[in-house]
């Protein structure tokens, strides 16, 4: 499914505002979650004038990814509070045996 990219002329920062928003989302990232075809979606967006992260599970319908009620969406500050927690997580997973660790040996 092709993505288009957004420009930084199309997604400037809007100005005359307290704070800077998105014209449009910007999708980070994207990928299958199984085999039925629900995908995980990672876009930068404004909502009620803040910027966000969300990550939302998305669900085909009619040939289209549709965004579902099941995700997070949070203020983009508390994104490396997110991404520490995230890895934190990913080294707990590696230790514990449930993925393999970088170094090949699990």
């Amino acid at each position: 499914m092709p993505i288009a990219d957004a420009t930084e002329a199309d997604n400037a920062p809007q100005r005359g505002r307290s704070r800077p928003t998105l014209a449009k989302p910007v999708i980070v990232s994207r990928f299958w979650k199984n085999r039925a075809p629900d995908a995980i979606v990672t876009e930068l967006a404004t909502y009620e004038g803040r910027v966000v992260v969300d990550v939302r599970q998305y669900a085909m319908h009619d040939g289209r990814l549709k965004p579902t009620h099941k995700g997070i969406s949070i203020v983009v500050l508390r994104l490396p509070e997110l991404a520490k927690a995230i890895n934190k997580a990913l080294r707990q997973a590696k230790e514990l045996g449930l993925l393999p660790s970088d170094d090949g040996a699990g």
